[in-house]
């Protein structure tokens, strides 16, 4: 379960830094127009008196935090237990870093990790934008355990739609992608897409839980191309019509994911979400902190 400090905290930074504006350094709340330093103390507040002094139990709590690929990333304990993940592709300059969407989605992160390294669910839930229904047997895939989670390794034949394919620059109906999909201890992934003429269309895609039901969604995508080969514009609307169809089969799933493998029926393309569901548990345990659904709870 999501506790109810990390849960404060998660609220108090999507309020203080999306919303929010530097003024002098400092962070500037939107709702009453609070001002807080480096160092969490508020230092200018609107509605007191100029002989008045400002409290000192007016603080937030401060974390560590460090930019990469264009986003803050927030450390919500005293050291992060495992580091921001590495994404070679975003420091090199010949490949262009695309922002996707930012957005919270009715689901647990757990469900969304055990999506995106789902070969099964292409034919049916994707129908739309690559899936074949005509092929619903999923490919087989090389599973490699990794120190911070996984790597799986698959080539998928796919549907290349009308729309899909000036993004490609590939005229056929039906082509093939490359798939090398890394997992992110908890809830971080990247799917590495490489094509049949050497395009690369690497996501990023990592979730973090604001409560027990709700995970704020953030994506990007990275390219070997350009503008002139592919508008910005027409690679987020793909991806966003993907997301979408996920997202709208995610959110009717039940938030309180387990742990507990025989909770729930598998078959052989569920092999990376059960690895994931014993890294977790592992973690968990060795942090002194065990499992609890809501069920256990009533």
């Amino acid at each position: 379960m999501f506790d109810k400090k990390s849960r404060v905290a998660v609220q108090n930074l999507t309020i203080l830094l999306p919303q929010g504006e530097i003024v002098n350094g400092c962070v500037r709340c939107p709702y009453h127009g609070w001002s807080f330093d480096r160092q969490g103390t508020c230092v200018a507040v609107p509605q007191l008196k100029p002989e008045q002094s400002i409290p000192p139990s007016y603080q937030v709590r401060l974390y560590k935090c460090a930019e990469r690929y264009g986003y803050v990333w927030a450390c919500l304990r005293n050291e992060p237990l495992l580091p921001i993940p590495c994404i070679p592709e975003a420091d090199d300059a010949t490949m262009q870093l695309i922002p996707q969407f930012y957005e919270p989605w009715q689901c647990s992160g757990l469900r969304l990790m055990e999506n995106s390294f789902d070969n099964a669910h292409f034919s049916f839930v994707h129908a739309n934008s690559f899936g074949d229904q005509q092929q619903p047997e999923p490919v087989s895939s090389e599973i490699s355990s990794l120190e911070y989670g996984l790597q799986v390794r698959a080539t998928i034949p796919v549907v290349n739609p009308p729309m899909q394919r000036k993004n490609l620059s590939i005229e056929d109906e039906v082509t093939v992608r490359y798939v090398v999909s890394t997992w992110y201890m908890p809830f971080s992934r990247t799917l590495k897409v490489t094509y049949p003429n050497g395009l690369i269309h690497l996501i990023f895609t990592a979730a973090t839980p604001v409560s027990d039901r709700t995970s704020q969604i953030i994506q990007f995508c990275i390219r070997n191309d350009i503008e002139a080969d592919a508008q910005a514009v027409a690679l987020v609307a793909f991806d966003r019509q993907v997301t979408q169809e996920d997202k709208a089969v995610l959110e009717t799933t039940d938030y309180d994911t387990p742990l507990y493998i025989n909770a729930e029926q598998r078959m052989p393309s569920d092999r990376p979400g059960i690895i994931m569901r014993r890294e977790l548990a592992a973690l968990l345990k060795a942090h002194g902190e065990v499992e609890q659904r809501l069920e256990m709870l009533v």
